[in-house]
């Protein structure tokens, strides 16, 4: 990484949770590193903070839930730093290696995490800048001046376009619940035909 990179990387609590990977056993680390991957790669909504610290405990690793929220951060902040500057596997380890003192098992559990999905967050990651932002929520809609008592549920969407002038636009519409599933199908749909281009 440039040095850039890594005063990103410093600034993102990675330093002071270095102590605590230390602690952790491998597979308990391989663990953590997949869940990460999972979320940075839209699988899940985000890591169970409760459950793995619940998991570490049992292992005997002396640690609270505000301490795993505090990792898992800084292990999502590593592994998408890395996939923001398409790092190969050699970068990634030199340089954690070089600026952090952690144990060679959990440099081999990054390694092989990173063999493994590294070209695929990394796709993931430029992808993410190829779509418009989006922003949704589900509301209810209780009455109208025509109907008293609607009970429906919708959402709404805001899509932040860029038109043809270089120009953002901010687009909002509402649709049902079924329609709304039928336009994420379609948008994962898009995703998954650009990985393969």
């Amino acid at each position: 990484m440039a040095a850039r990179e890594m005063y990103e990387l410093s600034g993102s609590g990675f330093e002071k949770s270095c102590d605590f990977i230390k602690s952790l056993p491998p597979d308990l680390f391989a663990e953590l590193c997949q869940k990460s991957i999972e979320h940075l790669q839209c699988q899940n909504t985000g890591v169970d903070q409760t459950h793995l610290c619940q998991r570490f405990q049992a292992a005997g690793v002396d640690t609270n839930v505000d301490e795993v929220k505090n990792v898992i951060n800084a292990v999502n902040y590593l592994f998408s730093t890395a996939a923001k500057h398409k790092l190969s596997t050699d970068a990634l380890l030199n340089t954690v290696a070089s600026h952090y003192k952690l144990p060679k098992q959990t440099l081999q559990v990054i390694r092989h995490v990173w063999n493994e999905e590294g070209n695929r967050l990394s796709e993931i990651e430029c992808s993410r800048n190829l779509f418009p932002a989006a922003q949704w929520k589900i509301g209810m809609a209780i009455s109208s001046d025509s109907c008293k008592s609607l009970n429906h549920p919708y959402v709404t969407v805001e899509l932040k376009v860029a038109e043809p002038s270089g120009q953002v636009q901010n687009k909002v519409f509402e649709m049902t619940i079924a329609e709304f599933q039928n336009f994420s199908k379609q948008f994962k749909e898009m995703s998954a035909a650009l990985e393969n281009v």
